[in-house]
């Protein structure tokens, strides 16, 4: 049994801000949206978690192995280096989606993301160390076969994103709706999804519901860990081996 946690990262105050005293350039709000996704995938990952973007003033990162120290000196770094602060809520479960919707509401509790009463909520309790297993993180890493043959080299560069997205749209869609697992584009033609425990077969019918709902051809390697990176790792050498055996689907434990 898988046994995920989840941190709801949700910047404070965020649309009134980039509104006060008077709009702001987009070119400056998108510059410091990236800056500071970048400063938090490398803040997490150096703790051995994942961050994923989505909605820039709403981050998911996958954090098994971070206690609430570490999430408090992400805030005071966030805190010291830009004109915005994070709040963080940490939901834990066998279910990555569960875990999330806990971590949500336990936000959503503390008053609105435009409450600027708000500021650096950390919320939620780790996973003690003694609990935790080589089991815990599932993570799948998808990507879609010959996307250079079919697309990059064939379309034009904005066709052949229409492709990938509704490919990962149709994957996202249907992780989370039949698995409670959080999926993720992370560039290229690469998406990665937090899962519970899925077996061989329900990863063989998520690629065949791509296929058939979007014409977009996936593979993908799976791996498990006691931490994101550990599960992580496993599932890039997972589809190394998928792409070389040209399998839809290769497990591998975490390495």
């Amino acid at each position: 049994m898988t046994n995920t946690q989840v941190t709801l990262v949700q910047l404070d105050n965020y649309g009134p801000w980039t509104v006060t005293p008077t709009p702001r350039r987009e070119v400056d709000l998108q510059t410091l949206q990236s800056r500071l996704y970048a400063d938090l995938s490398q803040a997490f990952g150096m703790r051995d978690g994942y961050v994923f973007f989505t909605r820039f003033d709403n981050m998911l990162a996958v954090t098994n192995g971070l206690d609430l120290e570490d999430h408090a000196r992400i805030q005071e770094s966030i805190r010291n280096r830009y004109p915005v602060t994070v709040s963080l809520s940490i939901g834990t479960g066998a279910s990555p989606a569960k875990g999330l919707v806990d971590a949500t509401a336990a936000l959503q509790d503390q008053g609105s993301a435009q409450d600027a009463e708000r500021t650096e909520a950390l919320l939620g309790q780790p996973i003690e160390e003694s609990e935790r297993t080589d089991e815990d993180v599932q993570i799948a890493h998808f990507d879609v076969v010959d996307a250079t043959g079919k697309y990059t080299d064939e379309l034009d560069a904005f066709s052949s994103f229409i492709h990938i997205e509704q490919g990962y749209a149709e994957l996202m869609k249907y992780m989370h709706d039949a698995h409670d697992s959080l999926s993720f584009f992370v560039g290229g033609d690469n998406i990665i999804a937090v899962c519970p425990a899925l077996t061989e077969a329900d990863y063989a019918d998520a690629i065949d519901h791509v296929r058939e709902a979007a014409g977009v051809d996936l593979r993908v390697g799976v791996g498990h860990g006691v931490s994101p990176h550990d599960a992580g790792m496993g599932a890039k050498h997972a589809l190394e081996d998928a792409r070389e055996e040209q399998s839809a689907v290769e497990i591998l434990a975490g390495r």
